[in-house]
């Protein structure tokens, strides 16, 4: 008979159960480091799936520079429309389609109409138009923007041309400082103005360029007051007048550029309705100087780091 343990069992019972116990281990042991070291090994049923890493989403910062600045606009009720293009990046805004009268920032257009009618195209103005054209933009005469008025026959000179200017929104009127038009169109002249494939040959476009840079200091006032310290050049036109339709109240407007070492703006301010000249003014600087500002922030935001 075979010899039992204390619990009464045969002993070769005990030692096959202690082998098969050892086996199990070294082959449980084995199955464990193969799943571990083992590429192709089968996952187990019992891991928990790698969870997606959360991403946070992009921040439109231009977005809502952008609703800032309708709000800010709002506040005038219609009396004020702002626009601002970089053109070294992609910050651009446009708040207010209302028309407004041009008062005298229609010069810039009329000379372009002028620039435009030239033959061949880039051909230097004549002497006496070249003079009538630097006292239209660079002191605002009046007598001159009628005489270069007249050489481009009026209204449907200046129609004509904006066509070719790619402007959509601009309506001249038979007297031109009464000639209507929009920031968003604004910005298209004055992007046509500085464009290398825009309609003007590189010789009128430093030309235009030229005589709104040298405006007489008393008049180097609107868009230029949006400038960041350092800026690289500036240029503007301003108009002004007083509204029989609105009681005699003041419309005032710039437009013009602002050249810094990251950003190349554009800027139009339109805005009527004001009790002075004066107020109007202000208005249009803090207009200018709020819409650069928070371009200028948004801009940085979306630049990516340099490496």
């Amino acid at each position: 008979m075979a010899e039992r343990n204390g619990r009464g069992l045969p002993r070769r019972w005990v030692v096959s159960a202690v082998t098969m116990s050892v086996a199990g281990v070294a082959t449980a042991a084995y199955g464990a480091t193969r799943g571990v070291g083992h590429e192709g090994a089968a996952a187990s049923p019992s891991r928990t799936p790698a969870q997606p890493v959360p991403t946070t989403p992009a921040v439109d910062w231009i977005g809502q520079a952008r609703t800032r600045i309708e709000t800010y606009v709002r506040q005038y009720d219609g009396h004020l429309a702002v626009a601002a293009l970089d053109r070294r990046g992609s910050a651009a805004v446009t708040v207010g389609a209302r028309r407004f009268e041009t008062a005298s920032i229609v010069k810039v257009d009329i000379l372009a109409a002028l620039l435009l009618r030239q033959r061949p195209p880039g051909r230097a103005l004549s002497s006496a138009n070249r003079e009538l054209a630097e006292a239209m933009i660079r002191s605002s005469d009046n007598d001159a923007a009628s005489a270069l008025w007249q050489k481009i026959e009026g209204s449907r000179g200046l129609t004509a041309a904006n066509r070719t200017l790619g402007l959509r929104e601009t309506k001249p009127r038979s007297q031109w400082g009464r000639t209507t038009t929009t920031v968003a169109d604004q910005i298209r002249l004055l992007g046509a103005l500085t464009s290398p494939t825009g309609p003007l040959t590189a010789q009128d476009r430093r030309f235009v360029m030229g005589l709104m840079s040298t405006v007489v200091p008393e008049q180097r006032w609107g868009v230029t007051a949006g400038r960041a310290p350092g800026n690289r050049g500036t240029y503007v036109k301003n108009g002004w007048d007083t509204a029989d339709a609105d009681g005699g109240r003041w419309l005032v407007n710039s437009i013009g550029r602002v050249v810094e070492d990251r950003h190349d703006w554009l800027v139009a301010v339109l805005s009527d309705h004001h009790v002075s000249r004066e107020a109007g003014v202000r208005v249009v600087e803090k207009a200018a100087t709020y819409i650069l500002r928070e371009l200028r922030a948004a801009a940085a935001h979306d630049t990516p780091a340099q490496g």
